[in-house]
């Protein structure tokens, strides 16, 4: 991950879902709304986002993904951040976007100054709007699970982490081998269930052994697979989302 120059405090975002917020955790999309607005911050939403195109792009379809992601390069024409609730499709759009188009000088140049632009909620929250977050919870003991993507490329266990340090009545416990996959990998869980499910259950064995009463993820893919592996079982252990979390310990929401 590279380090970056981060603007002041804006008056105006962009926001970018991702595919996976708008079909399976939209709550998670509207308490980043929330969060934002919060700090005096006005969400602007683009009707007409779809996928970054990242599952086209790491299963080795580049020209797909090239697709995909043109039709995104001109839904955010004010020089305003784009946040995203994924740190994965963060990546996708920050580091990636560029290097599709790196034989089209014009599309190139779009891809660049958007990348610029391109920011993780937590990251956002902590270097951009500089949050402090008051907490209003009673004590609680969670962990912290961030995709491999999002970690990597984003930085999302460091920001993810500075902002659950600010909440006075939580204790985050750190599991064993953190940075290990949960197993979902986009299309990978599809294209390989047997393993992916091996590693979705080693990592929610880490998780639950911190005694943790929950964990949290700021990638929906993650919530996805790890919560859907834990209601197969019947089991009452849950990850939520980061934008969830910080409105409930925080007050915007009950």
């Amino acid at each position: 991950m590279e380090s970056r120059n981060y603007p002041g405090k804006p008056q105006d975002v962009y926001l970018y879902a991702t595919c996976l917020v708008d079909m399976f955790h939209p709550d998670a999309g509207m308490d980043t709304v929330a969060l934002l607005e919060r700090e005096g911050i006005r969400v602007h939403f683009p009707g007409d986002q779809t996928c970054c195109g990242q599952p086209a792009y790491t299963s080795g379809y580049p020209e797909e993904a090239r697709a995909v992601a043109r039709r995104q390069l001109d839904l955010f024409p004010e020089p305003w951040p784009v946040v995203l609730p994924s740190g994965s499709c963060a990546g996708m759009m920050r580091h990636h976007y560029p290097r599709l188009f790196a034989d089209d000088p014009i599309l190139k140049a779009q891809a660049l100054a958007l990348a610029e632009r391109v920011f993780e909620l937590s990251e956002f929250l902590v270097h951009v709007a500089r949050v402090r977050l008051q907490d209003q919870g009673a004590a609680e003991t969670v962990a912290l699970h961030t995709s491999c993507s999002a970690r990597r490329e984003m930085g999302t266990h460091v920001t993810g982490a500075d902002l659950l340090a600010q909440l006075c009545n939580v204790k985050l416990e750190v599991h064993d081998h953190e940075s290990e996959c949960c197993g979902f990998g986009g299309t990978f869980s599809l294209k390989h269930p047997d393993i992916s499910a091996a590693m979705a259950a080693d990592k929610l064995e880490a998780l639950k052994a911190t005694g943790a009463q929950g964990f949290i993820s700021a990638d929906c893919g993650c919530l996805l697979n790890l919560n859907h592996t834990l209601a197969a079982r019947s089991d009452t252990f849950r990850g939520e989302h980061l934008a969830s979390f910080l409105c409930r310990r925080t007050g915007v929401k009950p």
